[in-house]
């Protein structure tokens, strides 16, 4: 039976994690078997719940413990519930974002990569994609489109920040993802740009120092004995139209995406077997990352998952 603990204090430390502490912190870069994160919404908490992440504690507004929240309650267990009504607990920095109820998760270890690509004909390769919005709705793409498994380099943004499992619906949960390079540090972080750490628990991106950059040739070799062909998503006057025949028939397929602005580096395009590029109208060049995804995934996914497209819904359920 949880414990319910109605808020009376707002400075209260069991309240940080929810209201006070950056990404930096739930991370626990020193401690990365305490290391958290926040789930928001019903919903999404549900999805975590599902995938096996253990719950430290809830905040919620009073109309959820009997309403939508309540089966979630009754699968935490005697965990802290802190509760009040909306009004009050929008006095917490940030609650106003929300959906009504936060849960404080622990992390995961992460799986190797070779486990997560068992079984895998189309992936998803991340190159320091550096924006927790553009992560998360890459994922939800991934989930609904017929990836099967999420690769990032160690550039990009964490998937479980805040903001990216909000912006994903809690797909982050049901992706199998990880982190590329065998010395990978997923608990580093940089410092926070001043709005982003406006958001406790949001938006604070990954560290790039040199060290940590995956070497594109070492995770391609990776993948490449894995049975993939690796396609880079970029503009070049020999990129192949993301509709040759040629992509469609390869049985296993990595769709390589780079970071916003600047695209994929260029040694990474090199190293890749093919380029591929979205045909465009109106003279526009290119599009954000997360839109370049949804189109890719549509498109490259569609053969590999042909069998069972009408049964994607029911696997990957979304909402809004």
């Amino acid at each position: 039976m949880a414990q319910m603990i109605e808020i009376t204090d707002f400075d209260a430390p069991e309240l940080d994690v929810y209201a006070r502490l950056t990404e930096n912190q739930l991370i626990n870069r020193h401690e990365p078997e305490k290391g958290m994160f926040i789930a928001e919404s019903p919903k999404v908490i549900e999805r975590a719940l599902d995938a096996g992440y253990m719950p430290v504690s809830i905040l919620t507004e009073k109309r959820h413990i009997e309403g939508e929240g309540q089966k979630i309650l009754a699968r935490c267990g005697e965990i802290p519930v802190y509760t009040a009504e909306f009004d009050v607990l929008t006095k917490l920095t940030g609650f106003q974002l929300t959906r009504g109820m936060l849960c404080a998760m622990y992390r995961q270890p992460l799986p190797s990569v070779q486990s997560v690509c068992k079984g895998a004909k189309r992936i998803a390769v991340l190159e320091n994609v550096v924006n927790p919005t553009n992560v998360g709705a890459i994922f939800r793409s991934a989930a609904a489109l017929g990836m099967d498994a999420v690769l990032l380099t160690t550039g990009c943004s964490n998937p479980l920040y805040r903001r990216a499992i909000r912006v994903s619906m809690g797909t982050v949960f049901q992706v199998p993802w990880t982190y590329l390079g065998e010395e990978t540090k997923p608990e580093t972080v940089r410092n926070p740009d001043s709005e982003e750490e406006k958001e406790p628990g949001t938006g604070i991106e990954r560290n790039l120092e040199p060290e940590e950059k995956a070497d594109s040739g070492n995770w391609q070799k990776q993948l490449h004995e894995l049975g993939f062909h690796t396609v880079a998503m970029a503009l070049k006057e020999d990129s192949l139209s993301i509709d040759d025949p040629k992509l469609m028939n390869e049985d296993k397929l990595a769709i390589v995406l780079g970071t916003e602005g600047d695209g994929l580096a260029p040694e990474t395009i090199a190293t890749c077997d093919d380029t591929v590029c979205i045909p465009m109208a109106h003279g526009v060049d290119s599009l954000n990352v997360a839109a370049a995804s949804a189109v890719a995934f549509w498109q490259l996914g569609r053969q590999a998952h042909k069998d069972n497209c009408c049964n994607m819904n029911s696997n990957y359920q979304l909402w809004e």
